[in-house]
């Protein structure tokens, strides 16, 4: 008899109707998270008077890709996604090197003054100078309406340092830093020598955090910048989305009433366009990511 067998057989009623409901629960939480992002794939190549009548669900009514063409001919979408790359690759590999530099150090157990030095990062987690001093700041310094006001404001996860540290802790034993020792290799050597690659599991995952927050990030760039040619790509998407842009970006000459309606599926064109770079590197990184997250997880 398959072990399969044998386990059914050992569930009771009672663990048979527990299965049953979560697996309902689990359907329902897998739709639920699923349907808005296709609706939105299946409205940018719908017919726009469909999706104005409400007829669109979850397959295409009258294919047109009317609005993907409106998309990539206006310039502001070139420009941000321009600038948010180059926030996103900068700001994601700043961050890594602070968050390791940080998190390296407090795993040894020999720093002097460690857990004084994670209860100033803990603190921070709680308190912070608010949104005026840290303007008030960023303008003194001279960062105003440069990309480093997007990159270095809130640069660290303090959560995220921890994550790193604790999986440092967890994974690396002390003997492997011994042994080191003994071989003649400083605190430098180990880390790159030695703590990097093993740590490539968190590592991947912190990648992937830092840069989606990078790239979905719009509230530095909303503060901190003035000028059109330094926005964030989730700028201009805030622009169409909320204050109603969209009927800019089509072409006005011998327009119809129907051309009015492309409005509606440029939205949901302009998010799935913002959205492809994350989706192509995720499947990259995700089979780092659950051993990551477990091993990193903050421990009691």
């Amino acid at each position: 008899m398959s072990a399969v067998k044998r386990r059914k057989q050992k569930l009771g009623a009672g663990d048979r109707a527990f299965n049953i409901v979560l697996g309902g629960l689990t359907a329902v939480s897998v739709v639920v998270i699923l349907y808005p992002l296709i609706f939105v794939l299946v409205a940018s190549i719908s017919d726009p008077m469909e999706i104005f009548k409400g007829n669109v669900w979850l397959w295409p009514k009258g294919f047109n890709l009317e609005a993907y063409k409106q998309v990539f001919r206006n310039g502001d979408i070139f420009t941000g996604y321009k600038n948010t790359l180059i926030y996103t690759v900068v700001g994601t590999l700043v961050t890594i090197i602070i968050t390791f530099s940080a998190a390296y150090p407090l795993s040894r157990k020999k720093l002097y003054g460690r857990s004084k030095l994670m209860g100033f990062f803990l603190f921070t987690m709680f308190f912070s100078g608010g949104m005026i001093p840290t303007y008030l700041m960023v303008k003194n310094l001279g960062l105003y309406n440069t990309m480093w006001a997007v990159i270095l404001v809130g640069t660290v996860s303090v959560y995220n340092i921890i994550v790193a540290r604790t999986f440092m802790q967890n994974t690396i034993p002390e003997e492997l830093y011994e042994a080191a020792s003994m071989d003649g290799c400083g605190d430098i050597r180990v880390f790159f020598k030695m703590v990097l690659p093993l740590s490539a599991p968190i590592l991947a995952v912190l990648v992937l955090f830092y840069g989606v927050n990078f790239w979905n990030s719009y509230f530095n760039g909303l503060i901190y910048l003035s000028e059109r040619s330094a926005y964030p790509l989730q700028m201009f998407l805030r622009e169409i989305l909320l204050n109603n842009m969209a009927d800019s970006m089509i072409d006005t000459a011998g327009m119809d009433i129907s051309k009015f309606m492309v409005g509606e599926s440029i939205k949901y064109a302009v998010i799935i366009v913002s959205s492809v770079p994350m989706l192509v590197l995720y499947p990259f990184l995700q089979k780092f990511f659950v051993k990551g997250v477990m091993i990193g997880a903050v421990k009691g």
